[in-house]
């Protein structure tokens, strides 16, 4: 019996040199693999949401399509490789491996300069749009799913080695995968363009496939050990009569079905885990890579110990089950405690403390102190040994407790599963590829259930409920399988849905979970939640009668009463126009910069174009508990029109112009943020101006200053707000205080309370505008935010 298991474990020792060779250098080229996968979907996200926009549904729709591609591959690979030899079956993935660099070298020219700029109008029909970016990610995607049903099969040597195999290449590309997300988010992205990065993605596929081409021939070398059928096949009925012996079994297409239904659990905790430490962390650029990295890097590691496992374990299908409900279990129990407890117990009061703050951690200050704080802490002043304490704590600690280990559980599934299927080596390609496919199915649909639907009608919380009472299946399944007598499996059903469901019913409802997760009592906040994100606006009051601050997925935005920086980002402007009938407002907030860019009556429209859609719902909350006239103005202004989705993408396929077009104040390193301060989208901006439009930016940093003074012609600087325009600009102070005396602005801007006089003797007597024409020199620096370099997002010194 020890003979057997040292046969069926992926011992490299017990192969041939030759197979020792081939099969060590195939897994280190399948890791390179993994690494390059995830770089491109980190880069073709981005590059594809410039085509249909960085809104939930257009990267929801990439992400499907993406593994929609992978699920086809993963089909076609597996028939594929049971049609093929060893040999063959290495030279097929070398071939894909060679067809994914090719692509990649190419894919900027598709994908930007193409897709983007040249066929922008496609994105305008959702349907359409979904269907472009199937296949647009069809051929790339395809030959990644071909690849692990051609590797196992040229690896696996007899059926009992199956699931130590496919296994070790599992773990070893998921590896690599995480990896390569990590690699990617923290130092590729702050080092090289989106085109030179896919240039190093398509020199290691290249790599792995001049590497995989000349490993074909050894496996047809004298001493090489092919595959005996007859003794596969009787090892293969082993493993079936010990689980017979054990338990009832279930046929083959129904694992398939159980790992679909696991990878719909597993996309769904997913979404609702990267939506929770999104609003916990205060998402920035770094936050969905590094969320990313982990999860890959927890089901990585649980294929390991998962492979010896599959190899003692008596009942691999018990095993599965369990490990597939303890997923949600803990999931469900981790979250619940931490919630309840935070606030709490004093070790968690840092977290608390950093929940209820407005602003980030600032992430460039402690990634810069981490090389110190891990070889030279003295050198370190307390307050910067702090922040990078807790910014391990907050970026690694808290995810991996949370995330972590049920990813782990996942990864130990995976060889468990492939015990319980593969018994024949003439099927053993399509059964990965049959499994692979169902995963990426159930994967797909939860995606896009979840992301799309789930969160706006149930919200997290319930979301979470209900995925708790779906992996009641793993739970009731282990119990058909191990118990005989009938009375007894009937207790099991109902005391495994009795356990689910009190589990389920312990998270706290919503108005707790997202109070708590914001630094405040319940009574002291008003949630609003979508498919598009998070909106809470909170207060140091029950009554809401002190100043409230709106938070956007756990991001402070700005404050009612009005009368920051985003009012005078919307009267400066409207005063200055002579004329502004039209004006474009991208972002909403608390509704400052919309309110006070409508306080001339010459304006006939105002769009504002808001990313996050559940933040109407918390404004129209926000009003029936406290009358602010400004907000109850702009919920009932005729003129204003609102638009759910991303504010660039809004513009480019408007064609149209507007007399004024802004964007409310954006952190220079918020996610995506490099989209709004790039030298594209400022021209973008200049090309719908109408004649003697203006264009506004918030000036956050010196690259954004130098990005948008060389695009525009004529420009105002105020320091920190920037307005540009395709004619000359006219600042004329007293001309302002004019239109400040129309009786519809008078009695408009007193609804928000803003001493606009204050304002306007800061900005034009204190600071002096500057204002510039073409005839004016203008830096000739390259050190620009670019859409395929935002330097300023990532932190690029």
């Amino acid at each position: 019996m020890e003979s057997d298991r040292k046969i069926a474990r992926f011992d490299l020792r017990l192969l041939p040199r030759t197979e020792q060779l081939v099969s060590v250098t195939a897994l280190v080229i399948f890791f390179a693999s993994g690494f390059s996968a995830l770089l491109y979907q980190v880069i073709w996200q981005r590059m594809l949401g410039f085509f249909s926009g960085a809104d939930v549904y257009s990267v929801t729709i990439i992400v499907a399509a993406y593994m929609a591609g992978m699920g086809v591959g993963s089909l076609t690979g597996g028939y594929l490789a049971d049609r093929l030899s060893r040999r063959g079956n290495l030279a097929l993935f070398a071939s894909v491996e060679l067809g994914i660099a090719l692509f990649a070298l190419g894919s900027k020219g598709l994908y930007y300069d193409w897709l983007y700029q040249r066929l922008a109008f496609l994105a305008s029909s959702p349907p359409l749009m979904a269907v472009v970016l199937f296949f647009s990610l069809l051929i790339p995607t395809f030959c990644m799913g071909v690849s692990l049903p051609a590797l196992a099969r040229a690896l696996t040597r007899s059926i009992e080695r199956a699931a130590g195999t496919i296994g070790a290449l599992y773990g070893v590309n998921t590896l690599g995968a995480a990896v390569g997300a990590g690699v990617t988010t923290w130092i590729f992205l702050r080092q090289y363009s989106f085109e030179t990065i896919l240039h190093i993605g398509a020199g290691i596929n290249a790599l792995v496939a001049l590497t995989a081409f000349p490993l074909a021939r050894f496996l047809m070398q004298p001493g090489s050990v092919q595959p005996s059928r007859a003794a596969s096949r009787t090892a293969s009925d082993e493993p079936a009569r010990t689980d017979q012996a054990t338990g009832r079994q279930l046929p083959v297409p129904v694992w398939i079905a159980l790992y679909g239904l696991s990878g719909f659990i597993a996309l769904s905790l997913e979404i609702l885990w990267f939506r929770i430490l999104g609003v916990m962390l205060k998402s920035m650029a770094f936050t969905f890579g590094t969320l990313l990295t982990i999860f890959l890097s927890g089901l990585a590691l649980g294929t390991f110990p998962g492979i010896k496992w599959a190899v003692h374990a008596r009942n691999p299908m018990r095993s599965f089950l369990l490990l597939q409900s303890g997923v949600t279990i803990y999931a469900l129990v981790t979250l619940t405690v931490f919630v309840s407890l935070t606030g709490q117990l004093p070790l968690l009061a840092p977290f608390w403390i950093y929940f209820g703050s407005f602003d980030p951690v600032h992430t460039g200050n402690a990634v810069d102190a981490l090389p110190a704080f891990f070889f030279n802490p003295g050198a370190l002043e307390s307050e910067a040994l702090s922040n990078a304490r807790f910014f391990l704590l907050l970026y690694l600690v808290l995810p991996v407790m949370l995330i972590g280990v049920p990813t782990i559980l996942m990864g130990m599934s995976f060889p468990l599963l492939q015990k319980i299927v593969q018994r024949d080596p003439e099927t053993l390609g399509r059964r990965v590829g049959w499994l692979q496919t169902s995963n990426i199915i159930g994967s797909m649909l939860g995606a896009l259930l979840t992301g799309l639907v789930a969160l706006s009608w149930l919200g997290t919380p319930d979301s979470l409920r209900a995925i708790g009472l779906l992996s009641c299946s793993f739970l009731l399944l282990a119990a058909w399988g191990l118990l005989k007598r009938t009375w007894v499996r009937r207790g099991a059903y109902a005391g495994s849905i009795a356990f689910v469901l009190s589990l389920a019913f312990a998270v706290p409802d919503a108005q707790t979970f997202w109070a708590t997760l914001h630094g405040v009592p319940p009574s002291h906040a008003i949630v609003a939640e979508d498919n598009t994100g998070l909106a809470l606006i909170k207060s140091s009051t029950s009554d809401f009668s002190r100043r409230s601050f709106v938070m956007s997925n756990g991001l402070g935005q700005s404050a009612i009463p009005y009368g920051w920086t985003q009012s005078v980002l919307g009267f400066l402007p409207a005063l200055i126009h002579p004329n502004p009938q039209t004006i474009a407002i991208i972002g909403l907030g608390s509704g400052d910069t919309l309110f006070h860019a409508g306080g001339r009556a010459e304006t006939k429209e105002l769009i504002c174009i808001e990313i996050v859609g559940s933040q109407m719902d918390m404004l129209r909350g926000m009003a029936q508990r406290r009358a602010y006239p400004a907000l109850l103005s702009i919920l009932n202004d005729p003129r204003i029109t609102y638009v759910i989705a991303d504010g660039r993408s809004y513009i480019m396929q408007s064609g149209r112009g507007f007399d004024i077009i802004e964007a409310d104040a954006l952190r220079p390193n918020g996610a995506y943020s490099g989209n709004l301060y790039s030298e594209e989208y400022f021209r973008l901006l200049l090309d719908h101006l109408n004649p003697g439009g203006l264009a506004v930016t918030w000036v956050p940093t010196g690259r954004v200053r130098t990005t948008f003074i060389q695009v525009f012609p004529h420009y105002v600087d105020f320091g920190d707000i920037l307005i540009g325009s395709n004619a000359p600009i006219e600042v004329d102070l007293q001309a302002i205080y004019r239109r400040l005396e129309d009786p519809f602005t008078r009695e408009y801007y007193q609804r928000s309370g803003v001493n606009i006089g204050q304002w306007l003797d800061e900005y034009f007597v204190k600071r002096q505008p500057v204002v510039s024409d073409p005839s004016a020199p203008r830096p000739q620096s390259t050190d620009t935010n670019r859409d395929l370099f935002p330097k300023d997002e990532f932190l690029v010194r």
